[in-house]
Order: structure tokens, then sequence, then C-alpha cells
């Protein structure tokens, strides 16, 4: 064999396996946690709690110091996840109210959209908060489309809204689960009548007291925004919550084990109000808050668990992640501030839950699949908005241009590979079309308050004054402590200028 040949049989094979891997289709699940904080679990240094099974995923795979979601809101976060693209690039992406029409139209490419191309089967099972229903909103009693079907997703079993919202049901693909047809549901804005009890005429008789907001009609002993009638047939038990979204996704797994398969598991513990089951509560020191974490933590090992038992381990991405940072009063005592102790929910970060300081972007963020990526722990900047365009690579799935705007392929970084790098820069926003962002590049952080005023700094849901504009060097101060603006000036013009372009550009994918 001639040394020509030789070396061209070599590159056949070489180019064969890289076939081979591109077209590789593992298995896909993203746990998206609500409102946990860095450092809400003890592998990233929480020590008032342990999460056994979440720490076990990090040590299997890859720990993600500068993880992050785009928005530090969960409509906003959960809109830009599936679509690839900034949230504030679309109005009527803030918070949905209990009547809110489909946020995502009809036929946008997603994530689950894209890996449904690739011949995927794609399910959502959790809390969705992304509207349903068309223009006029959700028709409560008939179908709910538009929805997830609409946008790639093969099956669907949700918590239509958020908890502290109503209604407190399931809803099956289309329908809302167990309706009766002789109680009808109806879900408004304004009391249905003088005598419906809310939390303010009915407060004694709450098992969980508000302290803002949550006010209205009153299910399971707890106050909810929002009024709704009917569909009692329907209703769950917040307590049992965690434990319908594992049987659902076990079930569902299951059944789809012989296809590649996209779960998208969209847990709401941490998120109010909380009420974990009862087995957990009291678990820990911190509260309903803490026990909430504990209950996630279980969600995260029964999935695993299922993966052992099915022999899916080596042919499954796991992706562990968060809707947005921490907040601790959100609208309910349930003790999240009195029991806090010595614990850090956003870990070495400022901010959380509604503000763009890092605390409210910046989150766990871990990526294992088992045989492929190695453990370790990187720096590298990746983000929610990512894993659009990067699992389209995984996959072999082609983008189009003008979908997934702002999504980057960052796979090899999510993969572990060594010198592999993420993102370089990276939008964060409060909420919807909120007047503030913030801008990370390397190491330095813009933040923009047009509205100056920056919420829950200190995990408490308090407006603070600020100036518009505030410079900050991460690697020297991670706390967003000391404005360093006026000493370096050309750096904040040219993150301002960076800004601007973006925002006004449309996209930041070419």
């Amino acid at each position: 064999m001639t040394l020509l040949r030789i070396r061209f049989t070599g590159l056949a094979y070489l180019v064969l396996g890289l076939t081979a891997q591109a077209i590789e289709k593992p298995n896909i699940i993203v746990i998206m946690a609500d409102d946990m904080g860095y450092g809400d679990v003890s592998c990233y240094g929480a020590t008032s709690l342990q999460t056994p099974n979440i720490d076990r995923l990090a040590s299997e795979g890859q720990r993600f110091t500068s993880g992050y979601c785009s928005a530090s809101t969960c409509t906003p976060t959960r809109f830009s996840f599936l679509t690839g693209t900034y949230a504030f690039r679309q109005k009527g992406t803030g918070i949905a109210s209990p009547t809110s029409p489909a946020i995502i139209p009809a036929g946008t490419e997603t994530i689950a959209s894209l890996l449904s191309q690739s011949g995927y089967k794609t399910a959502v099972i959790g809390k969705w908060h992304l509207g349903l229903g068309g223009k006029s909103g959700p028709d409560w009693n008939h179908d709910l489309k538009p929805g997830p079907l609409e946008i790639g997703f093969n099956y669907s079993f949700l918590l239509p809204t958020t908890n502290d919202r109503v209604p407190q049901v399931y809803v099956k693909n289309h329908r809302v689960l167990n309706l009766d047809p002789q109680d009808p549901l109806w879900v408004g804005r304004k009391k249905p009548s003088p005598d419906h009890p809310t939390g303010r005429t009915h407060r004694n008789t709450l098992k969980m007291d508000w302290s803002h907001g949550h006010n209205a009609t009153i299910h399971n002993g707890i106050s909810r925004i929002g009024f709704y009638t009917g569909g009692h047939a329907a209703r769950f038990r917040d307590e049992d919550l965690a434990d319908e979204w594992v049987r659902q996704s076990v079930k569902w797994i299951e059944a789809n084990r012989a296809n590649p398969f996209f779960l998208f598991f969209s847990s709401h513990d941490l998120h109010v109000p909380r009420m974990p089951h009862e087995r957990f509560q009291g678990k820990t020191s911190l509260g309903f808050r803490g026990d909430s974490i504990i209950q996630l933590d279980w969600c995260v090992g029964e999935l695993l668990n299922t993966l052992d038992r099915l022999d899916l381990v080596e042919k499954t991405l796991v992706i562990f992640c968060s809707d947005n940072g921490p907040v601790l009063d959100d609208g309910y005592k349930d003790d999240a501030i009195e029991k806090i102790g010595t614990h850090t929910p956003a870990g070495p970060f400022s901010g959380g839950k509604y503000s763009v300081l890092e605390g409210g972007t910046r989150t766990p963020f871990i990526t294992r699949w088992k045989g492929r990526i190695k453990p370790g722990v990187s720096d590298e900047m990746v983000c929610t908005i990512d894993l659009a365009a990067s699992l389209a690579a995984l996959t072999g799935t082609k983008l189009s241009k003008d979908a997934c705007l702002d999504s980057f392929n960052v796979l090899e970084a999510l993969l572990g590979k060594k010198g592999a790098k993420g993102r370089d820069h990276l939008v964060q926003q409060d909420n919807g079309q909120g007047n503030n962002y913030g801008l990370r590049v390397g190491d330095w952080k813009l933040q923009r308050h047009d509205s100056k005023k920056a919420r829950n700094v200190k995990l408490r849901l308090v407006g603070t004054s600020v100036p518009q504009y505030q410079l900050f060097n991460l690697a020297e101060d991670p706390g967003e402590k000391h404005d360093v603006l006026e000493f370096n000036p050309e750096v904040a013009e040219r993150l301002k200028a960076q800004l601007n372009k973006l925002i006004a550009a449309g996209r930041s994918r070419t």
C-alpha cells in the first residue's frame, strides 16, 4: 500500500468517525429548577443542607461556575430557553398572567421542534407559565391550543401557569385533566361574586398566610393571584406536585425508551407557595424553602434511578439548570427569611430573582453524559439560551437563519472538551421588556438600570436607588459591591456601545 493510499484510507476513517459522532443522538433530559440560587446546593457550597443527587450529577459530569439563565424571572427565561432568542426582543414576555394567551406563536422553531426534526420524541412535564390558547387566552373547558404541542412537543403534562397563580389544575396535552363538564372551570381577573372567599376576606382560614399580593382565590388553604371557580374534580393538592411530575416523567421515559427522547422536566419546588410533600416538611433547618430544595433533589434522584434501571445512563445527556436566582419572601409568610441562618442562596453573588445582578441569572448549571463527559469543573460561560443551537449541533439539525437568534453553539464546552470555549458575552435582563439590563464580557460586567432602581439586591423585594450605569470587575468583585466605572471610562463606553448594538440589532447569532 502506498503512502498516499495509507493517508487517504486514514482520512476516510477519520471522516467516517466524525460523521458517526455528528449524528449520534443521545437521549436528553433538561431539569430546570425554579428560583434556585447558585448557593442553594451543596456542590456549589451550601452547608445548611445536602443535595446528594444533584451533587452526584456534578461529580459525574461538568459543573459550571459561569452557568447562566438569560433572565431573572421565569417566563422570559423559559421563552429564551425554548426559542433561543432573548425575551426582550418580543413583546409580552414578562411574567405571564393566569389568562395569558400562548406567548410562543404556533410554528415557532424551538429546541423541541429542532429535536423532533431529528427523530426525537419530545415532552414537557411540569411548570409551563408561557400562556395557552389564542389571542383571547385559554378556553379552559375546551382545547387549550396553541400550546406546547404546536411548537414541537409530542406530549405535555403541565401546571399551566405557576402555582401562586390560578388555576390549580393539570393540563394534559390540550385538555384540563379530569375536568367535569358539569362543573366548568372559570378563570378571571375580577372577583366572580361578592361572597367569593379570598385571602383578604377569609385570612383566618389560611394554612399559609400571605405577605403581599397573593390574596385572591383560596385553594388548599392558600390564597393565590387571580380568581377561579369550578373544576373541583380537576384540582390538585400542592403537596403532591413533585410526586406527580416524577410519576409522569418515569412513565413517559419508559414508554419512549426505544427512541431518542427529549424531556424538559420543569420543576416548581422552590417557587412560592412553597408547600413540599409532608415527608419532606421539617427535613431542613431552613423552613419550607429548604425542604423544597430537598424535595427537588429527590426528584433528580428518581430520574437518575430510572436511567440506571433502564440501562440508559450512557445513552442520556442530563442538563441541570435553573430559571432564575433565589428570592426569600415572594408573597407568603413561610419563614424563608426568619430561618435563613447562615445559608447564602446566591452564593458569593449579590441580588437574586428580579435583578440583573449576578445572583439573578448565575445559577447551578451541570451537564452529565457518562462515558462522554469527563468529570470536572468549567469556568466557561454558558447559558440556557444556548441549548437550542448546541443540541441542534449535537444531533446534526440545521438551524434556519431566522430562528434562535441569540443561541450560540457551545456544545464542546457543555461536553467538557479540553480547550473548548463558551460564549464571550451575555445580555442579562430582569423581566420582559424591562428597563434593566446586564452585560457580561469576560471579567467585566456593565449594569444598565434605565429605571434607576435595582430590586432584590439583598434577597428582599425592596427597590434600591442606583445610577443608570455601573461597572464591575467580576474577577476581583464577584459580589458587584464596588462600582469602578469612574476609574475605567473607556471600558464602560465600550460596553455601553456593545449593549446598545446587541439590543438594536435584533439578533446576536450571525
